[in-house]
């Protein structure tokens, strides 16, 4: 595949000074790389065979950076020592939007590191002799403003690129493509197929779609596009964001999830025809999606992209090709799979996937079979379950959950609700700027 190296490549290239610089990282518990620079010779003498060493307080701290008291694995008490990331060198590519860069992604020996979490429920899916093939369709907003100048303006007032809703808009992509172009290649080159991009339903807004892999190395390819992404936009001088509602007045971002099973060698699909396998892990992701739903909503401004008419589901029930529900079956033959609309682009791709694979394979242990298919607008219907409306009532579900403590382990549990309670402190604690705008005067 274009853009991908193993170890000897990597030697060649850094021979032929091709490669100065190896970008070590790993996912911390948003899903940002975090890792260090390392000169490709350094990396070859040393870190390829012993790994290196980086600050346990990563999986431990908010996006700010702020070590976060309270969790059990590390703490000030415990001095923040070090952990040891080593590299999946199936990872190693060429970092093509980078200058002689290469890039590979770590593992860590902890039970609640983001890939560490998804990587045991793809061995469950295998014990059980299932692969799991997925995708996931991410969007984001394009603006006129640098990063720089987004922070001078506080975050307000920012000009998306685009002046009117561009779904599918051929024009309007025009005028988007020297950034969106870029990034698809740069990915392509990188080692990271894409399928295509399209204009969305809200002005800047664009959809970047991936093809689809096991979902170790989709979820890789998913955060590694949202790296890349911001990096591009940032050489452009433009500001891209995939926060799942940046502003009320506009459509949210999503990562719609497409998940099929297929055999242990991964030829025939488990899915199609609609079989008792399809059946039960429908009907076991959608009994537990509740529980997990912080794995698909970890901020909480995603929930205020759960609006009736936006396209993003808000009853758990599921249909046929409708994209009024949160489940949408697609496909037909080998092609058919489960499309969840519910995780939003703020999703943290391993997580989720995780998320998903345990619900769906409970669903299976326990014959869980999926309600009838709703047929209509499930925004019209009264009596569906409703997907969470806050991260409180998400955090509430997942601490009670009995199958989550069980798929993923009460330590993991327990650090992830510490996240997310993280989160939702801080931002109950801010004075926002529509508090200001509505009170200053009038209070």
């Amino acid at each position: 595949m274009q853009g991908r190296i193993d170890l000897d490549a990597l030697k060649r290239l850094v021979t032929d000074d091709e490669i100065e610089t190896v970008i070590v990282c790993f996912p911390d518990m948003y899903g940002r790389l975090v890792g260090k620079r390392i000169a490709a010779k350094y990396f070859l003498d040393e870190v390829a065979e012993h790994g290196m060493h980086a600050c346990d307080y990563l999986l431990a701290c908010d996006v700010d950076m702020d070590p976060v008291p309270g969790y059990a694995f590390t703490s000030w008490a415990k001095g923040y020592g070090d952990f040891h990331p080593v590299p999946d060198f199936e990872t190693m590519r060429v970092a093509s939007w980078q200058n002689k860069t290469a890039l590979v992604l770590c593992d860590i020996d902890l039970p609640l590191a983001p890939r560490s979490i998804l990587r045991k429920q793809i061995a469950c899916a295998f014990d059980l002799g299932y692969t799991a093939f997925g995708a996931s369709e991410l969007e984001l907003y394009v603006f006129n403003d640098s990063f720089d100048d987004v922070a001078k303006k506080g975050f307000i007032n920012l000009e998306p690129i685009g002046r009117v809703i561009e779904d599918y808009h051929i024009l309007q992509g025009t005028k988007e493509e020297f950034l969106i172009g870029d990034i698809r290649s740069h990915l392509e080159r990188s080692g990271i197929p894409v399928e295509s991009s399209k204009g969305e339903w809200g002005p800047g807004q664009q959809e970047i779609g991936l093809r689809y892999a096991e979902l170790l190395e989709m979820a890789d390819r998913h955060h590694l596009y949202k790296h890349a992404a911001k990096e591009i936009a940032w050489q452009h001088g433009k500001a891209i964001t995939f926060m799942a509602k940046w502003d009320e007045r506009y459509a949210g971002s999503s990562c719609h999830i497409h998940i099929s099973l297929w055999d242990k060698h991964g030829k025939k699909s488990l899915f199609a025809g609609e079989t008792p396998v399809f059946r039960h892990f429908l009907g076991g992701w959608m009994a537990h999606i509740r529980e997990v739903f912080a794995f698909y909503a970890p901020c909480p401004a995603s929930y205020k992209r759960y609006v009736a008419g936006s396209f993003a589901p808000t009853g758990v029930a599921w249909s046929h090709d409708n994209r009024t529900a949160g489940f949408r079956i697609v496909g037909s033959g080998p092609s058919l799979r489960i499309e969840c609309r519910a995780a939003g682009a703020d999703a943290n791709a391993y997580l989720a996937f995780a998320a998903t694979l345990a619900a769906g394979l409970d669903g299976i242990a326990n014959a869980i079979e999926p309600p009838p298919a709703f047929e209509g607008d499930v925004y019209a219907a009264q009596d569906l379950p409703h997907v969470p409306h806050t991260l409180n009532e998400s955090i509430a579900a997942l601490e009670q959950s009995a199958f989550a403590r069980a798929a993923f382990g009460d330590d993991v549990v327990e650090h992830y609700l510490h996240f997310f309670k993280t989160e939702q402190r801080k931002f109950d604690a801010a004075v926002t700027d529509w508090e200001r705008r509505r009170y200053f005067e009038q209070a």
